[in-house]
C-alpha cells in the first residue's frame, strides 16, 4: 500500500498549533495512525473578552448574571509578551501581558490583578480585568519598569474577585513576570528530561486528575454508544513520562525534549510491539479544562474512535512552567 501522509498545520493567533499526521503501511511493525491534538484552533481575528461591544455600535453589553454558589478558577494559557528570562534594558519600561481562561462557573466582573510579592518594578497597586464569561479567555496587561542594575528579577501577582478573594490558578495563587537586565546575567538552560525542577518550583503528579480524565472520556464514549477504554499500564507510563517532560522542560508539544514526535512513538512501538499507540492528545489545566479544549478541537472525534480499546493518561504540574499543569492522553 502506498504510504499516505497528511500534515496539516493550523497556526492560531495566540494558542499552540494542532498537528495531524496519518500513515498506513503493510510492514509487520507498521507506523500506527498517529493523531495529535493540543489546544483548540483559534479563528483569525479572535479578540479577548471585553465588557462592551465595539464602540461603533454604541450598545453596552448586557449585565452579567452571577449564578448562586458559582466557583472561581483560572488557568494561565500563555505569556503573550515578555516570556520568562527575556532580556530587557536597564530602566526600560515594558508591558507584560498574560492570557488567562476563566475556568470557573462565575463570570468575572469587577475583577482585578494586584502585585503580590517580589521585585516591585513600579507595578500599579491594582489593574482592572475585562469582564470574562466562564470558559472565555482574557488578556491582562501591566506596565512595568526594569531596575537600573544588572541581574535577574521577578514580580508575582494575584487575581482577585470583586470581594477581594484570590482566584486560584490551577493549584497556585500567584503568577509572575521574570526577566533579565544586562548581558552577563545568564540563565542556565535545562536539558534533562523527566527531572524535577529545583529551587522554589512546586511540582507534583495527581492520580485523581488521571482517574477523572479517564472517567470523563469513557463517559463521553458511553453517551456515544462506544466501548469503555481500558487503562494500559505501559501506555500510562509512557503518557506520564511525556507529561513530566513538558512540565519540567516548559513546553507544550508532541515532540519530546530529546526527540521528535515520530521518534517517540516509534520507540514505544518497537519496545511494546504487542500494543501500539494510535493517537495522542495534549491539554493544560484541570480535567474539565482538558475536555473543553478537546471538545472544541477538530480532533474531538478521535476521543470517540470506535476501534480504540486502550488508554494511558499522564499528568504533571510545575509551578515554574508556562502552563502549570500538563496532560497527555495516549490511545491504542
Amino acid at each position: 500500500m502506498v504510504k499516505k501522509i497528511l500534515v496539516a498545520i493550523l497556526i492560531p493567533l495566540l494558542l499552540t498549533s494542532c498537528i495531524s499526521i496519518t500513515a498506513d503501511s503493510e510492514s509487520p511493525v507498521s507506523q500506527p495512525r498517529f493523531v495529535t491534538a493540543t489546544l483548540a484552533p483559534t479563528a483569525i481575528g479572535w479578540m479577548p473578552a471585553t465588557s462592551t461591544v465595539p464602540p461603533e455600535t454604541g450598545i453596552p453589553s448586557p449585565t452579567l448574571t452571577v449564578p448562586a454558589n458559582c466557583t472561581n478558577a483560572a488557568i494561565l494559557l500563555q505569556d503573550v509578551t515578555i516570556p520568562d528570562d527575556t532580556q530587557v534594558t536597564a530602566g526600560e519600561k515594558f508591558t507584560k501581558t498574560w492570557e488567562f481562561q476563566n475556568a470557573g462557573t462565575c463570570p468575572w466582573t469587577d475583577y482585578t490583578m494586584k502585585f503580590s510579592s517580589g521585585d516591585v518594578l513600579n507595578a500599579p497597586l491594582s489593574t482592572p480585568i475585562m469582564d470574562t464569561l466562564p470558559n472565555e479567555k482574557v488578556q491582562v496587561s501591566v506596565e512595568l519598569t526594569a531596575p537600573s542594575a544588572d541581574g535577574k528579577y521577578a514580580g508575582y501577582f494575584i487575581l482577585l474577585n470583586s470581594n477581594g478573594e484570590v482566584i486560584p490558578i490551577g493549584t497556585q495563587k500567584t503568577f509572575w513576570v521574570k526577566f533579565i537586565v544586562g548581558a552577563n546575567a545568564v540563565v542556565p538552560v535545562a536539558s534533562s528530561a523527566n527531572l524535577a525542577p529545583s529551587g522554589n518550583c512546586i511540582h507534583s503528579q495527581n492520580a485523581n486528575y488521571v482517574s477523572e480524565i479517564i472517567s470523563l472520556i469513557n463517559a463521553e464514549r458511553a453517551n456515544a454508544g462506544l466501548q469503555t477504554l481500558t487503562t494500559n499500564p505501559e501506555m500510562a507510563a509512557f503518557a506520564q513520562s511525556h507529561a513530566e517532560d513538558m512540565a519540567f522542560n516548559n513546553f507544550l508539544s508532541h515532540d519530546g525534549s530529546d526527540g521528535s514526535f515520530g521518534e517517540r512513538m516509534a520507540n514505544y512501538t518497537w519496545t511494546h510491539s504487542s500494543f501500539s499507540i494510535s493517537g495522542e492528545i495534549l491539554a493544560i489545566g484541570t480535567p474539565e479544562n482538558a475536555m473543553d479544549q478537546w471538545r472544541r478541537d477538530e480532533h474531538w472525534d478521535y476521543v470517540l474512535r470506535s476501534h480504540y480499546t486502550q488508554i494511558g493518561v499522564g499528568y504533571a504540574y510545575n509551578s515554574c512552567s508556562g502552563y502549570g499543569g500538563y496532560i497527555t492522553v495516549d490511545f491504542g
